[in-house]
């Protein structure tokens, strides 16, 4: 099963575009979260003290765990996110906090450190940018530490395309191209 994680609000989102040409060449079952249609509760010291209590009693069925669940299980992510002033938009990360469950995405070793729980083998994050400055370590950069690092997806590759609102640039050439060269 293929987790679609789509982070696109704009109705002609262009991320949405390379990221539904990514899907289509994966092929398989797909399963779509779109961030956009969510609420989040905010994170403050009650969202915590619930969460670490069910952890706790090893409640992992709850229904606060559900996105958790979901991206522990899947086989591939793919996470479609615009570059918006210097990283992806504030609702990833919001959704970030809902999958960091110890003891469902991620355990810890006796010595402190992090070790994967999810099925995936692989995550594409996809975005894309209307500039060309694009430092990867404020968003891409992110998502990979936490895939390699936490969730143990060792195979995290990234899709793009940028330049999109560059003066003198032919946008559509450019997404053309960047679809064309999907894996």
């Amino acid at each position: 099963m293929i987790l679609y994680i789509n982070v696109c609000v704009r109705d002609d989102s262009r991320t949405r575009r390379l990221g539904e040409a990514l899907l289509r060449r994966l092929g398989g079952d797909v399963v779509r979260v779109n961030i956009g249609d969510m609420k989040f509760d905010i994170t403050d010291q009650a969202f915590l003290k619930q969460r670490d209590y069910l952890i706790a009693k090893g409640m992992f069925d709850d229904d606060s765990f559900k996105l958790a669940r979901q991206f522990a299980e899947a086989d591939t992510i793919v996470v479609a996110a615009p570059y918006w002033d210097l990283s992806f938009p504030a609702a990833l990360k919001q959704y970030i906090e809902k999958i960091n469950v110890l003891g469902i995405t991620f355990e810890y070793t006796a010595e402190g450190y992090p070790v994967g729980l999810c099925k995936a083998d692989k995550l594409y994050y996809v975005m894309t940018a209307g500039g060309d400055y694009v430092p990867e370590e404020f968003g891409f950069g992110y998502i990979k530490a936490l895939a390699e690092n936490f969730y143990g997806i060792k195979d995290v590759k990234l899709i793009k395309a940028t330049g999109l609102d560059l003066y003198g640039n032919d946008p559509e050439k450019i997404m053309e191209e960047a679809v064309s060269n999907v894996p």
